[in-house]
């Protein structure tokens, strides 16, 4: 027992006593050229980048190559393709409503976007963009400033009724708008710390049970982890995509049909 401690001891930690591994290294942001602690600007190209654009082309191959033939009956992609554009669209439609089918374009990107790179985030070796709050974050302001400016536009300064809550008593009619108001402001902070954060908190775990995978003694342990927390993380990218699709969805409701 005493030497499965060490070996178990010798695989997390290093000569110094630090950790050999680091589970957060896997979100280092890294220039594609030139050395790892090269200093990073706005238009450096890094791993971001490149996995944001394989994104990208996964839709695009997705959603397009696929469905270019527009076959009677379906090749596996384009019966993919239909799945999911008909899924959003009934989202969209059942949350949102009739006059909400319109935004359909905008919600279906946003989705496609997130769950594909959710997806490639999985592969070995591969970067997870939607773990960084500063690609979920832009997304999440992006949306707020849309449904925002689109209340605004259709509704004028009518829009301010969504934080009169006209149904409560009128003594707490001021204090419930200023909780409105302040829940309405935090909505892109919580719609992108709780994509980031499911999307970071797995991967994390993820390689903490790697890095105890080459331990003989608890190996199978290790790798029966492993397994099953990637089957739940396969699980997790969709459904946060879903989740993030489908709030976009509430707050478009809201900048469509602004009064309580």
């Amino acid at each position: 027992m005493a030497d499965e401690a060490q070996a178990v001891a010798g695989a997390a930690h290093g000569a110094d006593g630090g950790l050999v591994f680091h589970p957060m290294d896997q979100f280092l942001v890294k220039p594609l050229f030139g050395h790892a602690g090269d200093p990073v600007f706005w238009y450096t190209p890094t791993n971001v980048t490149l996995w944001l654009g394989l994104a990208v082309l996964a839709i695009f191959a997705l959603m397009v190559l696929t469905t270019s033939r527009r076959a009677v009956i379906p090749s596996r992609g384009q019966s993919v393709a239909e799945l999911a554009y008909g899924f959003i669209y009934k989202m969209v439609e059942d949350v949102a409503g009739k006059d909400g089918v319109k935004y359909f374009p905008y919600i279906m990107t946003l989705f496609m976007f997130i769950v594909c790179a959710n997806f490639l985030g999985l592969l070995p070796t591969a970067f997870t963009p939607t773990s960084h709050i500063a690609v979920t974050g832009l997304l999440a302001i992006a949306v707020f400033l849309a449904v925002t400016v689109l209340g605004f536009v259709l509704h004028g300064f009518k829009f301010l009724g969504l934080f009169w809550v006209s149904a409560a008593p009128l003594p707490l009619r001021p204090i419930l708008a200023i909780i409105e108001i302040i829940s309405y402001f935090v909505r892109p902070v919580s719609h992108s710390i709780r994509l980031a954060g499911n999307m970071m908190a797995g991967h994390a775990v993820i390689k903490v049970f790697a890095a105890f995978a080459a331990v003989t003694a608890i190996a199978p342990l290790s790798i029966a982890a492993i397994a099953a927390i990637y089957g739940l993380e396969v699980l997790v990218s969709f459904i946060q995509a879903y989740v993030f699709t489908i709030l976009t969805c509430v707050y478009l409701k809201d900048a469509l049909h602004p009064a309580h």
